[in-house]
Parts: C-alpha cells; structure tokens; sequence
C-alpha cells in the first residue's frame, strides 16, 4: 500500500484527541478498539481507508520490530493459513511533540460489510450460517497450530472483526458463494518456540500508571492467551452477542458451536458450551473493561488538570454493554 507519511504527520500536528472530529485535518471514527482508535482522515491522499492510530511505541527499535511482527502476521495469514484480510500498509514518524506514532493502514470496508452491523439485519437462521463461516475461518488457525507444534498463531474472532465480502444489506443472506475478511491485524499474536513475539508490555502504556500492575496480570494471563485457545475464542464471540444487544441469539449459536465442535470440529475435542459460562464470561470481560475505561477517563483528567501534561489516547464514548 502506497502511504503519504507527511499527510499523517499534518493530521497528528492538528490532532484534538478529545474531539477528533475537529482537529485542524478532521477525522471521522470509524471504531474503537480497548487501546487504539480507527479514523477515516478528511485528506485526499487518505481517501479510502482506514486508518488505526496508535501511540503506544517509545523507540525506533520498538516501532520497528512491532511492523515486522504486523507485516507477518498478515502474510501468514494470507499465505499460510487461507484466511483473506484487506490490503494493509504501516507508517510511523515522530510527532511533533517528539513522541512516536504509528498507523496500521488498511482498505476502508463498507460500515453495511462488518458483520456485527449485518448481523442486526439477519434472521436467526442466517446469524447461524454467519457463525458457522466464521467458525470455518477459525478452523484454519487451529489447523495450522495443531499441525505447528513450535508455531502458534493467536486471532480474536469476535464477530465484530470480520467484513463480510459483497454483503447487500437490501437482501441480508449468507450464501454459499459468501466470504469473510478479517481485519483485526494490528494485536498480531504469533509464537514460535512457545515464545510470544509481539511485546504485550507495549498493550500496557495508555493505561494509567497506577494501574498497569493490574493490567499486566490480567492482560498477559488472560486477553492474550484466550485468543490461542479455540474453546475461548468461541465463547467470546458468542458472549459478544450480549453486547451486541442480540442476547436471544446465545443459546441457539451455543448450539450451533456444539453441533459443530462435535461433528466438522471434532479433531480439536472440545468441550461442549453452556449459556451459564457464557454469562459468567461475559459479566466478568464486561466488568474489567469498564473499570479499565473509568481508571483511563481519571488518568486523561489528572493529566489535563493536575499535571498540566498532554493526554496522547483517544478514548471512546461511551459504550453500551
């Protein structure tokens, strides 16, 4: 992907990270992640995609073994394990505050495309058939890793993370020709020799400093292993559901991963699901992630009113869980 670096760096200059909508380069939010924020920036060289702000690198070393690591994550997924993603770029540069800041670039895809947005248009059925392409897609991840003893390749499957290629809202089916891209790529999760390549210490500077002890525990024991584990990826992706606020699709999407865990995806023996634990995961993942937020929002005021020092994240509004 070709990138203007010196348009990103003009939009960094400008940045209002409280209301980015009037930065002197506006930008329109197209999503949040728990740490980064993606943006549709308001310059003609940036037309037609969707830029991922991070904030999180000190050093050039850092920035540059996190692109490595991204750029193969990406052509792993591609190449070796079958999974499409969108076409994607990277660009770093010193801000001119003196920090550094980095964008994973990808393709902008259709807001009707995401699949939790699609999902509210379809009947029980096809969110069924939806799950299932997912679960296909997933399938090739923990292929690859039971036939890769010394690799391992972690994804967050959530829903919300894949685009649904071709979808017409006017006539919302999963068919047999449908096909999914993920697009989530910028937490790339990769092990070799049982070793994780990405730095999750790098996932623990936009939370406040008092803080991060907790982090550190929850997030290196429980957010990145999960996305390794094919029983957990699946109960997050339904658990998500309740955010969504589809709750009445757990119990028949409970059903259809233990349909298919015990038929198509019997080689992973997996344990079959219930609504209990996906309830008790949820409630729990819900909790941590709103103190987390709360604990952000106090830190970006001491930092505005106490210490008098710039505030670098972008935090979310509001979310509905």
């Amino acid at each position: 992907m070709n990138i203007d670096v010196e348009s990103l760096k003009r939009f960094e200059d400008g940045l209002d990270p409280e209301h980015p909508e009037r930065s002197a380069i506006p930008a329109r939010i197209l999503g949040y992640g728990e740490i980064s924020t993606i943006f549709e920036i308001d310059a003609e060289s940036t037309k037609g995609t969707a830029c991922k702000r991070m904030s999180i690198f000190s050093t050039e070393q850092e920035v540059s073994e996190y692109e490595s690591i991204y750029n193969g994550y990406n052509t792993l997924l591609q190449k070796e394990i079958g999974i499409g993603v969108p076409d994607y770029g990277f660009a770093w540069f010193f801000a001119a505050k003196g920090n550094i800041v980095a964008f994973d670039i990808q393709t902008k895809l259709a807001p009707e495309s995401i699949a939790h947005r699609a999902l509210h248009l379809m009947d029980t059925e096809n969110v069924r058939a939806l799950f299932l392409l997912i679960l296909r897609q997933l399938t090739k991840v923990w292929e690859f890793n039971r036939l890769h003893p010394d690799r391992a390749v972690g994804i967050d499957g959530q829903i919300s993370n894949w685009s649904l290629a071709g979808f017409n809202p006017a006539d919302p089916k999963i068919g047999p020709d449908s096909k999914l891209l993920y697009f989530d790529t910028s937490t790339p999760l990769m092990k070799e020799g049982g070793v994780e390549q990405l730095e999750p210490e790098l996932f623990l500077r936009s939370a406040p400093s008092f803080l991060r002890w907790l982090i550190r525990w929850f997030f290196l024991r429980g957010v990145m292993t999960r996305y390794y584990d094919a029983r957990l990826v699946t109960i997050d992706i339904i658990a998500n559901l309740y955010k969504e606020q589809r709750p009445e699709l757990v119990e028949p999407m409970v059903d259809t991963a233990n349909s298919y865990f015990a038929g198509e995806g019997a080689r992973f023996r997996i344990e079959p699901l219930t609504i209990k634990e996906i309830e008790s995961y949820y409630n729990e993942d819900s909790r941590i992630w709103i103190v987390f937020l709360a604990l952000r929002r106090f830190d970006r005021w001491l930092h505005k009113h106490i210490l008098h020092k710039p505030y670098i994240y972008i935090l979310p509004g509001n979310i509905k869980r």
